[in-house]
């Protein structure tokens, strides 16, 4: 794959010194640079001299700076320097083939490639061209206004979706039950499975009751799949399932920046709902879509937003009280076929606990 100006940079998930695997796709909403450099030599050091020099811009949040290694020796002695700096593990020559860093001969070609925040190429310049390059990474300004204009997330808000009453039962429902420590879905080994780690700090409950949950997919059916064709063009014919998440203050209830499909057992969810149950009782805890800057979404209290399932996206913090939400899944037809096709790289048992 070409890397053109403008087009879309090749995803990839790569270890880092220090976490495996580290998905390309979760850097949106800030600048990214990408150090293809050679084996150690005078040359590298130098290249990676200016990144120490201009230290103060990486710093997470605008511009981030990885590091691209193939050497052995380089990636045993390679540690990440947080904020801002990361080194990716590029064992096997992958991700330098995929950005054109390296030919199928095993020809290097060390260079530096800038994305900008929403993972499109934004500049690819020889390796020996840095002092140029760092003052124009010293000009970029915040990544928020990349664009020269304000960005809004692709998203729907669909108000009175529940009525209050309905979103007073669903919380009674949660605290009856007490909610179970949820997990995100992770790729091992070819696998999806469910792990439970600081990533994400929520707990949910499963609604099973037949009737609690007819009233549910009617309100749904009524009132928000019209809204959705009408904004998308999309006819959703399933739902994935019906649970009560709680995001609670006391826990610092937050999930950090994914996506919900990019795995095996995930790829058939196209669309994500979030309905908040009690908007009025909580500070924090609103959506993010970091690609499309640093704006918030919060739906009043039985609305929806609806987006792709592929947006990066995160709950910020709760600060203060408990967010309740219940957050389904949509789907069609021609996608049910892709998560049957899928059921066997599904794991049903969590993997890891990391607190």
């Amino acid at each position: 794959m070409a890397l053109t100006i403008g087009g879309p940079a090749p995803w990839f998930a790569a270890p880092t010194p220090s976490s495996s695997p580290f998905h390309l796709s979760s850097l949106g909403g800030r600048y990214v640079l990408l150090a293809f450099l050679p084996d150690p030599s005078p040359e590298a050091n130098a290249a990676w001299a200016h990144v120490q020099a201009h230290r103060k811009l990486f710093d997470d949040v605008n511009l981030v700076a990885f590091g691209v290694l193939r050497h052995p020796a380089a990636i045993a002695a390679a540690k990440d320097q947080l904020p801002g700096v990361r080194w990716y593990l590029d064992h096997d020559g992958a991700i330098s083939r995929l950005y054109g860093a390296l030919d199928e001969a095993g020809v290097a070609t060390p260079r530096w490639v800038l994305l900008d925040p929403t993972l499109r190429v934004l500049e690819v310049t020889p390796l020996d061209q840095a002092p140029a390059l760092f003052v124009r990474l010293a000009m970029l300004g915040d990544a928020d206004r990349h664009a020269g204009t304000p960005m809004n997330a692709p998203v729907l808000i669909v108000p009175r979706v529940f009525e209050p009453a309905l979103c007073r039962r669903l919380i009674e429902e949660y605290d009856k039950q007490g909610g179970a420590i949820s997990g995100v879905m992770r790729e091992v080994g070819g696998m999806t499975v469910p792990v439970v780690d600081s990533f994400k700090k929520r707990r949910d409950a499963i609604i099973d009751d037949p009737e609690l949950r007819e009233a549910l997919r009617v309100r749904i059916v009524r009132r928000l799949l019209p809204q959705i064709e009408l904004a998308f063009q999309f006819k959703a014919t399933r739902l994935e399932r019906y649970i009560v998440a709680c995001y609670d203050a006391e826990e610092g209830g937050y999930f950090r920046p994914h996506r919900d499909n990019i795995s095996k057992a995930t790829a058939h969810r196209q669309f994500a709902v979030s309905i908040n149950l009690n908007s009025e009782e909580f500070e924090g805890g609103d959506l993010r879509f970091p690609e499309f800057g640093r704006r918030t979404y919060r739906p009043p209290t039985g609305g929806a937003v609806v987006f792709s399932c592929s947006l990066l996206h995160e709950a910020t913090n709760v600060a203060k009280g408990r967010r309740y939400a219940f957050l389904p899944f949509l789907y069609d037809d021609a996608s049910a076929k892709v998560r049957e096709a899928n059921e066997q790289y599904l794991v049903t048992t969590p993997a890891a606990v990391d607190e």
